[in-house]
């Protein structure tokens, strides 16, 4: 066994201890004694304080001792691990985070980086890291869901208590998973308390927006959208990480808004994977071509389809009074959903089609500027733009509550959208702006074009 398996090994026993805090709280329940409560943040914050002051010399430093840490005669590592775990902790007393999540979380990140440790100590590739990190943190998070649960039931109920939630604890435990491996597959092993924050603030919104989420649904959520990543990566329209984002993505999509929703967002993520593809030799030689031979990267899903997940949550919200939303919010938030991918399909393909054409004219003058010269545009992607506005459109209207007055909305904002990245492209990108910001602000126009125009008929 590898030292770097080993030390994964020891932080994922840290990890189990996150069950503490559903025991603690049984008792503080049996005896009537609330200060029990604290004791699952309490175990963490002697871990950390113990980590805090071990002596270098030590096999337990050893043990858990990063590069960093050796240098540094610290354990900083599982401190900031056991610090962030305290956080979470304090939050299931104060901030009423659920503990089951609470378990699930600590376990899905100890457990998922020992599988990931275990696969690149046999020499695997980055990709067998990620799914290797999802799979085992997704099945420790689920335990650890169902095991809290049990531990936390009335006398008499606790076989009910550990499978009424089974469903809800499986999405949340494959969320949780996928948004662990994308931050993993992007940040330092350093970083666990980012990741850990991270993924335990998703599932604790999460919690309250998928209350209702049954068997068949979340099933066929996780056997379409993981069906649909592999093949987005055998296709190589997309990275090992932009393929996690995308599942991720998908997944949150489908379960939280539909699955009219879910065929609009994966209809982007085909067709703008493929027209990255499209005559990719002659862009290359364009100087044109998207990075890695046209596989779409972690940043460049984001920043095509933040917005959208946004209107997502604001739409579950809406449905389940979150914040005090109203339910009559949620055909605002489907436009500026539909509003966004429509830009970001328009965006796409006028990009992808337009830049095989030759004398572009840059949007704010009008001269004429080399191929691939940000701001520039053909006619011919103009009309591929239009274009892919308008098949969101009609999707949104065949498949969703959409109406055909507001899908013409939805074409309008897609266009509106594009036209936004053009201008940006033309004046701030390169100099304040990268690609995946203009992406961002030019699918935020859209979507905000398309809620308003609404709220106007």
């Amino acid at each position: 066994m590898t030292s770097t398996v080993r030390r994964a090994g020891a932080f994922a026993a840290i990890a189990t201890l996150s069950l503490a805090a559903p025991a603690f709280r049984r008792a503080a329940a049996d005896l009537a004694t609330p200060s029990l409560e604290w004791g699952g943040a309490a175990t963490f914050g002697l871990v950390a304080l113990l980590a805090f002051v071990v002596d270098e010399d030590t096999v337990g430093f050893e043990l858990f001792a990063r590069p960093g840490d050796r240098e540094d005669g610290r354990l900083y590592g599982l401190l900031g691990f056991s610090l962030a775990a305290t956080g979470l902790g304090v939050l299931t007393v104060y901030g009423e985070f659920p503990t089951e999540t609470f378990v699930g979380t600590v376990l899905l990140l100890g457990y998922g980086n020992l599988a990931a440790q275990y696969t690149k100590a046999r020499g695997r590739n980055p990709v067998i890291w990620s799914v290797a990190f999802a799979i085992v943190g997704a099945i420790a998070a689920f335990v650890g869901q169902v095991v809290a649960a049990g531990i936390l039931a009335e006398r008499g109920d606790v076989v009910n208590a550990m499978t009424a939630q089974v469903p809800t604890f499986v999405f949340l435990a494959t969320s949780g998973a996928l948004l662990g491996a994308l931050l993993r597959a992007v940040l330092f092993e350093r970083d666990d308390p980012l990741v850990m924050l991270s993924v335990g603030l998703l599932l604790w919104l999460l919690v309250e927006l998928a209350a209702d989420v049954g068997v068949t649904e979340i099933a066929i959520a996780l056997g379409v959208t993981i069906a649909l990543g592999y093949v987005s990566y055998a296709l190589e329209t997309a990275s090992a990480p932009g393929m996690v984002t995308g599942v991720l993505l998908a997944l949150l999509t489908i379960v939280l808004g539909g699955y009219g929703w879910f065929v609009i967002l994966i209809t982007f993520f085909g067709i703008g994977g493929l027209a990255s593809k499209f005559r990719y030799d002659q862009k290359e030689q364009r100087g044109i071509a998207e990075d890695n031979e046209g596989a779409r990267g972690s940043g460049n899903v984001l920043g095509n389809s933040t917005v959208a997940l946004g209107a997502v949550l604001a739409h579950a919200a809406s449905e389940t009074g979150l914040l005090g939303m109203e339910a009559t919010l949620s055909p605002l938030f489907a436009a500026a959903f539909a509003g966004s991918i429509a830009t970001a399909m328009a965006d796409t393909l006028s990009s992808e089609i337009g830049g095989l054409y030759d004398r572009p004219r840059l949007i704010t003058t009008l001269e004429v500027v080399e191929p691939g010269t940000d701001g520039g545009v053909t006619w011919q992607g103009e009309l591929a733009g239009v274009a892919g506005a308008l098949l969101v459109a009609l999707i949104a209207v065949g498949l969703t509550s959409t109406t055909p007055l507001e899908g013409a909305v939805v074409v309008v904002a897609g266009v509106a959208g594009m036209t936004m990245d053009s201008l940006l492209g033309a004046t701030l990108e390169g100099s304040y702006l990268g690609n995946q910001g203009v992406n961002f602000l030019a699918t935020l126009t859209g979507g905000v074009v398309a809620l308003g125009l609404v709220v106007l008929l």
